[in-house]
């Protein structure tokens, strides 16, 4: 059963990488917006190994006066996902809001995650009603959304949108896992009780471009399949079975149109040979793929790097109060 719960504290995190050209207008509609909600509020931008000027300018905002702005400067690019990772560690607020940096999902959606997360929902995802990107950004993510859904069992619909709603102690939770390769909307749906969907509004990318081309989607799905669950190790094993039974029939098959038709049939047995080749040594590849790509995760968990490397902190005057503020009342 939900439970009504008032935000007092919102923090929004927001990936920055190679956005120097929407970082002023990303900061003005936010800033307006967050002014807008009547609560206390943070902007946690994170620069995620940009090449251009991007953290040089969140530098300037989190140092301006009375800025609500924390800018967290990592040394190289980590990735969306650990960049997110990174700014969870320094949030304050009751609810966290993620947000893609390139404007595509307006900043003035937020009050809408933040009233439907009173509502007593932990998890506050969102679908991109009327999506602008192209047909090979659409349909690959339509297939990946719908693995997910069928891997996970958790009935959302959009999970390559980062606009979404945590409550902090999904937040906390996934701090506490030390995967290496995380997929921040299926791991907060683990730790929370009550999750929803709403329609948010989605707009053409104004600056730049966009930072998942196809192979990022490739990756991506190989990321994802092998980070939440273990059945494309079982379907190998369903696949290995039906590859036996297929080539039991088929040598059956084979020996019956030998003893109908002669030795000449099938060329001498040579179509027949290559077929079943074909076949076993497709079926050993892809195993061999997928079993690679757990073994690459083991190797990464088992070094036990850091998921990323804070260089640099600002805070801005404002959102240091205010985090003075929560501590005394903690």
């Amino acid at each position: 059963m939900k439970h009504k719960q008032e935000i007092n504290f919102v923090s929004i995190v927001i990936p920055v990488y190679n956005e120097e050209a929407s970082l002023p207008e990303l900061l003005r509609r936010t800033c307006a917006m967050a002014e807008c909600m009547g609560k206390e509020y943070e902007i946690i931008l994170i620069d995620d190994g940009s090449r251009d000027n991007s953290a040089e300018l969140i530098e300037q905002a989190s140092n301006a006066p009375d800025s609500h702005v924390v800018g967290i400067i990592l040394n190289r690019n980590y990735g969306q996902h650990n960049a997110i990772m990174a700014g969870f560690e320094y949030v304050q607020g009751d609810l966290i809001i993620t947000l893609d940096a390139d404007l595509q999902n307006p900043p003035e959606e937020i009050p809408n995650l933040v009233a439907k997360a009173e509502e007593g929902y932990d998890s506050v995802g969102t679908v991109r009603f009327n999506r602008q990107d192209s047909l090979l950004r659409r349909y690959p993510s339509r297939i990946i959304n719908n693995i997910i859904k069928h891997s996970t069992g958790v009935e959302m619909n959009d999970y390559g949108c980062m606009l979404r709603a945590y409550r902090s102690h999904v937040v906390r939770a996934m701090l506490d896992c030390q995967e290496r390769s995380t997929f921040i909307p299926i791991l907060a749906n683990g730790f929370s009780r009550h999750v929803v969907e709403i329609d948010v509004k989605h707009d053409q990318r104004a600056e730049g471009q966009s930072k998942y081309g196809f192979m990022n989607l490739i990756n991506l799905m190989f990321d994802l399949l092998t980070s939440m669950t273990t059945a494309p190790l079982r379907l190998l094993s369903i696949i290995g079975g039906i590859i036996a039974i297929l080539g039991a029939l088929f040598g059956f098959l084979v020996l019956v149109m030998r003893l109908f038709y002669g030795s000449d049939w099938g060329f001498k047995g040579t179509f027949p040979l290559f077929s079943i080749l074909f076949i076993l040594v497709g079926a050993q590849f892809v195993g061999l793929g997928v079993l690679g790509e757990y073994i690459g995760r083991i190797y990464s968990d088992v070094r036990a790097r850091p998921r990323y490397y804070v260089q640099d902190i600002i805070i801005g005057a404002a959102s240091k109060a205010a985090r003075n503020t929560t501590d005394a009342k903690k």
